[in-house]
């Protein structure tokens, strides 16, 4: 075994600064040299995009790049297949080291449940940014003969009418339908003729039409006050909200007025 002469002093300070030496170049080798072939150093992957990949897929894709994954957090989106992802970090493109792990944002595999909102006796405006406001969507609008125009009068899935409370899968479609304020249902022009203009009135209004213009005529051999002629006709299809045209004999109490005669 080799001996270090230390017969003088300075043959101990040649023998301390060749040891801190040596532990010097030790060290600067091990940071700069060695720690860098073993991670890497200076080397870097590009983040592929992850967006709008299936889950299932992501464990071989980020394998063969030196990658990682974790699912951070699940969400809903409508119409996007479940597991699919929708967000991630680091950003599509960034420079990381390998074994880096990516966190991803996936769709619900299923889809949450909501409760249905109240929607029948508001307008189909404000049915339908409740709609949004609870997550579900519109799907068909059916006019039906209804007075109250603009009204939702009833709200359905899949055809079948569901109550306000009731749980539905998030993103669902919701049929509605919806008063036409007029009616679509065509029938048959009821008969006034004869009648008095007040029972006339009375039968147009029960009806749900409008009486339109009132011609006085004079015709003695009629009795006065009564109708003699309507348009449209009796019988002919008519619809809610029609109007219908009268032609009355003076009344006695009119005589002295000059008659509007039909043309």
């Amino acid at each position: 075994m080799a001996k270090i002469s230390t017969n003088s002093r300075k043959d101990l300070y040649i023998h301390i600064g060749i040891i801190l030496s040596l532990i010097t170049i030790f060290f600067l080798g091990f940071f700069f040299l060695y720690l860098p072939m073993r991670t890497n150093h200076g080397e870097s992957i590009t983040v592929p995009d992850l967006r709008k990949m299936n889950a299932a897929e992501l464990e071989d894709f980020l394998d063969e790049r030196d990658l990682r994954y974790e699912v951070s957090d699940c969400t809903f989106v409508p119409k996007v297949p479940p597991l699919t992802v929708i967000s991630q970090y680091p950003q599509p493109g960034s420079k990381v080291k390998e074994g880096r792990k990516i966190y991803v944002t996936v769709v619900y595999r299923t889809a949450p449940l909501v409760k249905m909102p109240k929607l029948t006796d508001m307008t189909q405006r404000s049915a339908q940014m409740l709609l949004k406001s609870a997550g579900l969507e519109l799907g068909n609008l059916r006019y039906v003969p209804d007075l109250a125009q603009g009204a939702v009068l009833k709200q359905l899935y899949k055809g079948e009418e569901i109550l306000p409370e009731q749980p539905i899968a998030k993103g669902s479609k919701i049929d509605l339908e919806v008063g036409d304020g007029l009616g679509q249902t065509a029938f048959s022009m009821p008969s006034v003729i004869g009648m008095t203009l007040e029972d006339a009135k009375f039968q147009i209004v029960g009806a749900g039409l409008k009486v339109g213009q009132i011609m006085i005529v004079d015709k003695e051999e009629a009795e006065p006050g009564t109708v003699i002629r309507q348009n449209p006709d009796a019988g002919n299809k008519t619809r809610i909200g029609d109007v219908i045209d009268l032609w009355v004999i003076r009344p006695l109490e009119d005589t002295n007025e000059e008659p509007q005669t039909d043309q």
